[in-house]
């Protein structure tokens, strides 16, 4: 890839919206589409929520687990998801979570950030709770491929707190941490970084600073798990031009005639917009 992650994504919200879509093929939300919880119900579920939004949102978010549920047949069907998704115009996000150490995390890297592997997408998603120098191998790689990550920073399940908002030793969360060493990474990148943070959509923190990051915030949450479009300038503030919510059940309960799912990520995109436009127009009122 020639150009860097954070110059796709900041090229493909102008041209589409600032939305992410998951694509979770959870076993309740193939029953509701009725179809089969097997490998062929999978395919078909994913293949038609492509087919539905990939050529209208900016990025799509595949949950891998949903898909390694099903063994070599989930993952030969995630395989065409993000194949279909990148061919139809859309970013691929890789929701995996990995983290590891050693030869173990290098080998996560090349399975989903390395040029040559059929899994490889646009970016993922990864846990930084062994430690931030242990990503080191995926950073380097999605660095040197083009490729971009987001590091768990501020989840939404209630038991993250426990860990996420916990002070360290220099009077910073381990979450303000993990915020400070994306700034680190991304520090005077134009237009925006390539390592991104994970803070949910139904989460504030009002301790937690995001303004020097410099990358893209994905902000799971909106619809199912409870928070709304609206709560986004709450949560995020002044760093909301840069976030990417990401809705999923909400839009999938809507399936699973391709047009229904359509319009309802549409609606929801449509929606981001309008808040960040009357964000915007706030802020030209203030200057």
């Amino acid at each position: 890839m020639t150009e860097s992650f954070g110059t796709r994504l900041t090229a493909a919200v102008a041209a589409r919206g600032g939305l992410c879509v998951g694509i979770d093929p959870h076993p309740r939300l193939l029953a509701d589409w009725g179809l089969p919880f097997d490998a062929a119900g999978l395919e078909r579920f994913a293949l038609t929520c492509v087919e539905a939004f990939a050529d209208e949102v900016s990025v799509v978010k595949p949950q891998s687990a949903f898909f390694e549920a099903h063994g070599a047949r989930g993952i030969a069907v995630l395989e065409r998801v993000i194949s279909q998704s990148r061919q139809a115009g859309s970013l691929v996000l890789l929701d995996v979570k990995r983290g590891d150490v050693g030869s173990t995390m290098a080998a996560y890297a090349a399975a989903y950030l390395g040029d040559s592997s059929p899994l490889a997408a646009d970016a993922i998603t990864l846990s930084p709770y062994l430690g931030l120098a242990a990503l080191e191998p995926a950073l380097e790689l999605a660095e040197r491929t083009g490729r971009g990550v987001f590091l768990l920073a501020l989840t939404s399940n209630p038991d993250g707190a426990t860990v996420q908002r916990a002070v360290t030793g220099d009077g910073h969360s381990v979450a303000q941490r993990i915020a400070h060493a994306a700034g680190r990474r991304n520090a005077g990148v134009r237009p925006l970084g390539s390592v991104g943070l994970v803070v949910g959509a139904t989460t504030h923190d009002a301790t937690l600073d995001l303004s020097g990051v410099n990358g893209p915030i994905l902000a799971p949450g909106l619809g199912a798990q409870g928070a709304t479009v609206a709560d986004l300038r709450h949560v995020f503030g002044a760093v909301l031009p840069s976030v990417l919510p990401v809705s999923a059940r909400e839009i999938l309960r809507h399936g699973p005639e391709p047009a229904a799912l359509r319009s309802a990520a549409l609606a929801t995109r449509d929606a981001v917009a309008a808040l960040l436009t009357d964000t915007s127009t706030d802020a030209s009122t203030r200057a």
